[in-house]
């Protein structure tokens, strides 16, 4: 491949099902390649299994991978949409020489197989000359001698006897083409010049190649990625839990984490383990990726989804509740719950893994007057600790509405009358919150403000007549 050439990268998935945390890594690795170096990321959805595909799985696709931050140039490609291209590229192939017409039929074809099980088909029309008038497909001329070489990003080089691999059929019978022509002619026609992809491609890698050479057209780099396997070193399953990008969307890690996580997920740059978008497209390289197996790991995950939660901009935090919530089916924050939240964000985000946690611990935020208080947190609510309180409200009337000056105020009235701070915390954290774990008292008035967290403990007083 010339090295002049501007870098294309594409994510070529079939729309048969939900996208895969695979097939996002995959994509990711294409985006971060192509990004990093000033190139287009492209997006083919290979529909040619007109049984197998459907619209929604193309749109789960589309949806998933707008999730997760990845833009691609360009409408995205129908393969299907381009079978006359396809077709017409087997009749150079036949017009060349490379390619021939085979009139075997499914069952001359099953017959030799059952007669020569350990050899490739050979089809009786390679070298025909005296040819029917009958329906036939055309297969590949692949040569017979020698090797095909493949110089692998990653596996390095690789290689296959031609006598192992047969002659491949590139148009059907009823004039349709196969996968593997079609894969071909479109990387070709969308100057692919990189195909990143799972290493369960590599044997179908040796097939396109031929016919790359057979066309003359130049190989794309390629690169085979080794799969993702469980905690248990075995092939990721449903047993392992979530596996759809939209499972991991649904339990709260933010995009921005995932593609952290992902992107170190079988590639790495030095010992860096928690990294931002612009530091990933600078870094990342072929050459980073290892042979071995990724394996999942999801206290790693919560690890850097914890990192991108506390680091995460106030702004781009709420916009990702929003998508949390919308992802789950969950009630839209009101403007209202935005501004009371808002200022709470830097204490809350510091200890939060994932968005339900930050949500958990956002709560008294989110709530409105009157609170509710669960069973537990009422037990902290009896006639001395809301006389506590109601001598605490008149106290924080005209203090600096701070910390520090709330904690002071807090800590006056707990020895005039004669307990410990913890003692008043109970009922205040009942009175502000509704429950006995939440983030600090003094933390949820300063975000609260002073109109609203006077306003929840005179409700508590008042019940109190």
């Amino acid at each position: 491949m010339s090295q002049n050439r501007p870098v294309v990268t594409r994510f070529a998935p079939s729309p048969t099902g939900y996208l895969h945390i695979g097939g996002a890594r995959t994509a990711l690795f294409n985006w971060l390649f192509a990004r990093g170096r000033g190139g287009r990321f492209l997006l083919r959805i290979e529909d040619t299994d007109r049984a197998r595909s459907t619209p929604e799985a193309t749109e789960a696709i589309l949806k998933g991978l707008t999730w997760l931050g990845l833009d691609w140039n360009g409408d995205p490609i129908s393969q299907f949409a381009r079978r006359d291209r396809h077709a017409e590229v087997a009749r150079q192939m036949l017009a060349g020489g490379t390619a021939y017409k085979c009139f075997s039929t499914p069952e001359e074809i099953a017959a030799w197989r059952e007669e020569n099980p350990r050899q490739p088909f050979q089809s009786p029309w390679r070298d025909a000359t005296d040819l029917p008038d009958a329906p036939y497909a055309i297969r590949l001329r692949a040569p017979r001698d020698g090797e095909t070489v493949i110089d692998d990003a990653v596996q390095g080089q690789v290689r296959v006897a031609n006598d192992q691999l047969d002659d491949m059929v590139i148009l059907r019978s009823d004039g349709t083409p196969t996968y593997m022509l079609a894969v071909v002619v479109d990387d070709h026609d969308m100057d692919v010049t990189h195909v990143i992809r799972g290493d369960d491609h590599l044997t179908n890698t040796f097939r396109q190649v031929q016919i790359f050479d057979a066309m003359g057209w130049p190989r794309p780099v390629f690169a085979h990625i080794p799969l993702i396997h469980g905690e248990d070193g075995k092939k990721l399953s449903k047993r392992h839990g979530a596996v759809g990008l939209h499972e991991f969307a649904a339990l709260g890690y933010p995009a921005a984490a995932m593609r952290n996580y992902l992107a170190r997920l079988g590639w790495s740059h030095g010992d860096d383990e928690l990294f931002n978008d612009e530091q990933a497209r600078a870094w990342f390289d072929l050459g980073g990726i290892g042979r071995a197996p990724a394996r999942l790991d999801f206290k790693k995950l919560e690890h850097v989804s914890g990192h991108h939660v506390g680091t995460m901009p106030d702004a781009d935090l709420l916009g990702a509740l929003d998508g949390f919530l919308a992802e789950t089916g969950g009630q839209p924050l009101t403007q209202c719950q935005k501004d009371r939240l808002a200022p709470a964000l830097s204490v809350l985000k510091e200890k939060a893994r994932t968005l339900p946690q930050l949500l958990e611990q956002a709560r008294f935020a989110l709530i409105d007057r009157p609170v509710d208080i669960d069973e537990k947190a009422s037990g902290s609510l009896d006639t001395v600790s809301r006389g506590m309180l109601s001598a605490l409200t008149a106290a924080m009337q005209h203090v600096s509405w701070t910390r520090d000056e709330l904690e002071q105020a807090a800590k006056r009235v707990a020895e005039e009358h004669g307990v410990g701070l913890g003692k008043l915390a109970a009922p205040l954290r009942a009175a502000l919150a509704g429950r006995t774990s939440t983030p600090s008292v003094f933390d949820m008035m300063t975000a609260l403000g002073r109109e609203e967290s006077l306003a929840r403990l005179q409700d508590q007083t008042d019940s109190a007549g």
